[in-house]
């Protein structure tokens, strides 16, 4: 298990909860933290099933940031991005789940160690969690996650798998 605390962003666990993969995260990390903002955010769709997806997950925290106005000057990321990246570097967060470009770009500017929700599947292929990513790939594009073919491809090159047939 990684030192700190590995803090999650919004859109990695609104994926995982779509295609019934949220529990990768406890099998990988034990705990995960999420932001006050990220935690409104989930629940803000689906509210009752996504509240009690939280409640039957305990090992998701919502930690509140101890700056509650974080000085992340970057343009263009919303209130959870911005907390969830607080709330990594306050804690010195061992790994930031997070999927959008312009918070990736900041948490790789702030040094922080950087997953997303394909990555999590990959990991959790290397550590025989998942026989296959590429059905959960395609399961993620169902639900409306923009992957793209670059990032499919490349992902199924990692996993040792065949590309998909276009």
């Amino acid at each position: 298990m990684p030192a700190g605390p590995v803090v999650a962003n919004n859109s990695p666990l609104a994926a995982l909860w779509a295609i019934d993969q949220l529990d990768l995260l406890r099998q990988l990390f034990q705990e995960i933290w999420i932001a006050p903002a990220v935690g409104e955010e989930f629940v803000a769709f689906a509210r009752e099933e996504r509240q009690r997806a939280l409640a039957e997950r305990p090992w998701i925290r919502i930690v509140p940031l101890r700056d509650q106005r974080p000085r992340l000057s970057v343009l263009g990321l919303d209130l959870g991005e911005t907390q969830t990246l607080a709330l990594a570097a306050e804690n010195s967060a061992s790994l930031v789940i997070m999927d959008e470009r312009k918070g990736r770009t900041a948490a790789q500017r702030m040094k922080l160690r950087l997953t997303g929700t394909v990555g999590i599947l990959l990991l959790a292929k290397d550590q025989d969690l998942l026989l296959a990513v590429g059905p959960w790939l395609t399961r993620l594009e169902e639900h409306g996650m923009r992957l793209g073919t670059g990032l499919i491809g490349r992902a199924l090159e990692i996993a040792g798998e065949p590309p998909v047939a276009g």
